[in-house]
């Protein structure tokens, strides 16, 4: 396996705080810096993968509301009982599935 260098610059304190954690962790501070980064980039793609749905549905909202312009200024009334599920769906995951009534429009 072929070795590459990073140089990084950072600040006096940052640095021996580093120091510090390495030391504790029974490494230098190059293992516990790779240590460090890939166990969190471990968490990041973990964290990506477990909302890709989420973002994926966010996604196409947002591209159908860019096509739709503006909001019409009645409510629209023929919706299948799909699309008010789909449309619960949502809104429980902007405003919490348990807090209905912090949606906008409706009367606490």
């Amino acid at each position: 396996m072929a070795w590459t260098r990073i140089s990084i610059s950072l600040e006096q304190e940052q640095a021996e705080r580093i120091r510090r954690h390495a030391e504790r962790a029974g490494m230098d501070v190059s293992a516990y810096l790779v240590h460090t980064a890939t166990r969190q980039m471990t968490e990041t793609e973990a964290i990506e993968e477990r909302f890709a749905g989420v973002d994926a549905v966010i996604a196409t909202a947002e591209t159908e509301a860019a096509r739709a312009g503006e909001l019409p200024e009645e409510p629209v009334a023929d919706l299948t009982e799909e699309d008010r599920r789909d449309v619960e769906r949502a809104l429980g995951l902007v405003y919490g599935a348990d807090r209905p009534a912090a949606r906008p429009g409706e009367v606490t």
